[in-house]
C-alpha cells in the first residue's frame, strides 16, 4: 500500500472512519442510491445485476469511496420504477449481486443496498428516453400506490389504490428484500422512503388521500413507514446497520410533508432501530419550484442534527472538497452522500484526498499514482 501523510487537523473530518453499530465506514464520502436501468427487462435475468452495474460500482470503490448505496433495487417486480430497474425479489438476482459486494468489500469499501418501491411513479421509461409511463406492450404494469392518484395528471396512470391486505404483502415483500441483501453481502440496508415513491406517497398528504388507519393524521400517514421499517429491522441482524432515505420537503406551499414533520419522523425512525437519516427532498410532485444550488438541500439535513439525536448525511450538488469537509466540520452532517459528482468522477475521494492532504487507501497495483 502507498499513503499519502497524515491528515492536517484542519482537513481531518472527510476522511475519519465513521461507526455503524458493527459497521466501520472508512471515510465520509458516501454515495448516494443513483438508477442506472441497465437490467434486462423480462425474462429469467429481469432485474438482474450484469457486467454494467459491477463496473459501474467497483470503480467507485477502487476510487476510494467509503460507503456505497447500491441503486434503488426494488423489492418486487411491480416496484420497479422503470422495467429495466435491479431486483431483489428472487435468488438468482442475489447469485450475481454477491459478485459486486465481494469486490467492494475487497477495496475496503462498505457495500451499502436501497431498497425500494417505486409505487405511483412505476411503470416508466429510462430517462435518456424521456422517462414517461410505458404500456404492457413495452413490458409496463399498472402502478401501485396509497391513493389512486396519478403523479401527473394527464400524462401517468391512475395508479390502483392498495388495500389493507396488499399493504400488508408490500411489507412481507420489504422484509424478504432485506433478507435476500443479506444473503448477497451487503452491510447496510437503506429503505427508500424519499422522492415520491411508495413509501414518501404514504407520508404525504398531497398524494395519501386514504380515510383509514393509513391516512389522514400524521400517526397514519407515517404508519407503512414505520411498519416497513420495524419488519426489516426484525430480519436484519442487530449489528448491521439501517438506513432510511426521506425527502424532508415536497417543496409544495400546502398540502405537502413537511420539514417540521421530518423532524418528528426522524425521532421515530431512531425509536424503531433506523441508525441514521439520508436527507434529500423533493421528487412527490412535478413542475415544483426548487431553489436548486451548491448544498441546498444541507439545511435540511442540519436541522435534523440539531434537534434529534439521530445522524445524518446530507446530498444535493455536493461537488468540491472543501464543500464536503466544511459540512462536517460545522455539524451539519455526520456524512455527505455524492450523486451525479460521482457519475463524474469515479475517483472523487482520491482527488479530495489528494486536495485536503489526507490518508486513503490506496490499491497496490495503484502505488504509483501519489
Amino acid at each position: 500500500m502507498s499513503a499519502a501523510p497524515a491528515a492536517p487537523a484542519a482537513f481531518a473530518a472527510l476522511f475519519t472512519p465513521y461507526d455503524l453499530r458493527s459497521v466501520t465506514v472508512p471515510n465520509r464520502v458516501w454515495m448516494a442510491a443513483m438508477c442506472q436501468y441497465s437490467a434486462e427487462a423480462f425474462g429469467p435475468n429481469a432485474g438482474v445485476a450484469n457486467d454494467w452495474h459491477f463496473a459501474h460500482y467497483a470503480a467507485r470503490a477502487v476510487g476510494g469511496t467509503g460507503l456505497i448505496i447500491q441503486e434503488a433495487t426494488a423489492v418486487s417486480p411491480e416496484g420497479r420504477i422503470t422495467p429495466y430497474d435491479l431486483g431483489i425479489w428472487n435468488d438468482t438476482q442475489v447469485e450475481a449481486l454477491r459478485r459486486i459486494t465481494s469486490f467492494l468489500k475487497a477495496q475496503g469499501a462498505v457495500p451499502g443496498i436501497q431498497i425500494a418501491h417505486a409505487g405511483r411513479k412505476a411503470s416508466t421509461d429510462r430517462t435518456w428516453k424521456g422517462g414517461g409511463a410505458v404500456g404492457p406492450e413495452a413490458h409496463g404494469w399498472q402502478p401501485l400506490a396509497p391513493s389512486a392518484v396519478p403523479f401527473a395528471e394527464g400524462s401517468s396512470p391512475v395508479p390502483h389504490e392498495l388495500t389493507i391486505g396488499e399493504i400488508a404483502q408490500i411489507t412481507a415483500q420489504f422484509a424478504a428484500a432485506t433478507e435476500r441483501a443479506l444473503a448477497a453481502g451487503y452491510e447496510v440496508v437503506e429503505i427508500h422512503g424519499a422522492h415520491g415513491y411508495l413509501i414518501g406517497e404514504f407520508l404525504s398528504p398531497h398524494s395519501n388521500k386514504r380515510t383509514d388507519a393509513y391516512g389522514g393524521s400524521f400517526e397514519n400517514r407515517t404508519r407503512f413507514a414505520l411498519e416497513v421499517v420495524d419488519a426489516v429491522r426484525a430480519v436484519w441482524p442487530e449489528e448491521l446497520p439501517l438506513l432510511f432515505r426521506i425527502s424532508a420537503t415536497d417543496w409544495l406551499e400546502e398540502d405537502g410533508w413537511t420539514a417540521d414533520e421530518t423532524v418528528r419522523l426522524a425521532r421515530l425512525l431512531q425509536e424503531h432501530g433506523v441508525d441514521l437519516l439520508d436527507v434529500s427532498t423533493g421528487g412527490l410532485a412535478p413542475g415544483v419550484s426548487i431553489p436548486v444550488g451548491p448544498g441546498y438541500q444541507v439545511p435540511f439535513a442540519a436541522r435534523v442534527k440539531e434537534e434529534t439525536t439521530l445522524p445524518v448525511a446530507a446530498v444535493g450538488l455536493i461537488t468540491e472538497p472543501e464543500q464536503a469537509e466544511k459540512i462536517l466540520a460545522n455539524g451539519e452532517a455526520d456524512a455527505v452522500l455524492l450523486a451525479r459528482e460521482l457519475l463524474r468522477d469515479p475517483y472523487w475521494a482520491r482527488r479530495a484526498a489528494a486536495e485536503l492532504g489526507a490518508e486513503i487507501r490506496t490499491p497496490e497495483p495503484y502505488h504509483r499514482s501519489w
